[in-house]
């Protein structure tokens, strides 16, 4: 089973390098008044973590949330 996590991975990073190689073109991001000139791949790779810390925040919020309700059932 371990391969096989480690073939996902490795088969994973191979196809983000070949997008991020495919995608260097540089775009315009605007928030709020900035604008910012960055390659297509960093814009999507800072989204894609961005997104991975407050998906994983929101879990673990809603877990302790889920978590304390059925403590205070139970009392």
């Amino acid at each position: 089973m371990r391969w096989l996590h480690l073939t996902v991975v490795v088969v994973f990073a191979a196809a983000m390098l070949v997008f991020v190689w495919q995608n260097f073109e540089f775009v315009v991001v605007s928030f709020l008044g900035f604008h910012v000139r960055t390659p297509l791949a960093v814009t999507i790779g800072l989204t894609y973590l961005l997104g991975m810390a407050t998906g994983g925040s929101l879990w673990a919020l809603l877990r302790r949330s889920i978590d304390g309700s059925k403590r205070t059932e139970l009392k």
